[in-house]
């Protein structure tokens, strides 16, 4: 099953992930910060939030940074990851993790703040997509917001070449272009599933999101997503 070959490939990778990352991924601590910027609760609230596929915790340090009354769950599906974020929210009490597939996550609570970063690209389908989109806007509080931080596709063949030229580029002023043609290419044409960014937006306000935007954007990586008005 694809998934546990994604899930064994990021146990294995775990604790080079936060340096192989910043390697590999245009700009991610300014499409990470733009993430952060765009949760619209005062500092000081007691915001209940959930990262999906909290990878080693980034985004959720964040969060505990900005928002120190914040109670946050942190999901992954592996739990070398889990167990690194662990540790980087050691100071930050209320946070709890679990160890699962968001792909098959059943909340129990509803929450305020939904986010993910290079996470859900892997799932399987659109139609999976759309579903776990559908579980977030129901279980978000009203005036609750998703953001997502994530790979996607352009919306034709052409930008899309574009995308994968720029992104070698980028990658290429750290990583081998051997490296990155024999490794990191073929590692995202197996496990990722990313889908148009414009079939996205109109996925978001379909389920019913409102103020869906586009938050960032360096050509195949962004951060997009939208809002649960209060009479939802």
């Amino acid at each position: 099953m694809r998934m546990n070959l994604v899930k064994d490939h990021f146990e294995t990778e775990a604790k080079q992930f936060d340096d192989i990352i910043v390697q590999l991924i245009p700009y991610y601590e300014q499409m990470l910060q733009a993430l952060i910027d765009s949760i619209p609760f005062e500092t000081e609230s007691k915001i209940k939030v959930i990262d999906l596929g909290c990878g080693t915790g980034t985004i959720a340090r964040k969060v505990a940074d900005k928002f120190p009354n914040a109670s946050i769950v942190c999901l992954d599906v592996a739990t070398n990851m889990i167990d690194m974020a662990k540790y980087k929210l050691s100071n930050h009490t209320e946070t709890e993790f679990i160890a699962s597939d968001f792909a098959d996550i059943d909340f129990t609570e509803k929450f305020d703040v939904v986010v993910s970063s290079l996470a859900l690209h892997h799932l399987e389908t659109d139609a999976d997509k759309k579903k776990l989109y559908t579980k977030i806007f129901e279980n978000l509080n009203p005036n609750g917001v998703f953001f997502n931080a994530d790979v996607v596709l352009a919306s034709n063949n052409q930008l899309q070449e574009v995308y994968m030229q720029r992104w070698k580029e980028y990658m290429n002023r750290k990583v081998s272009m051997e490296e990155i043609e024999n490794k990191w290419i073929p590692v995202y044409e197996n496990e990722d599933r990313p889908a148009k960014l414009t079939d996205q937006m109109e996925w978001l306000k379909e389920i019913g999101f409102e103020s869906v935007d586009i938050i960032w954007k360096y050509y195949n990586f962004c951060v997009y997503g939208g809002v649960k008005s209060a009479n939802q």
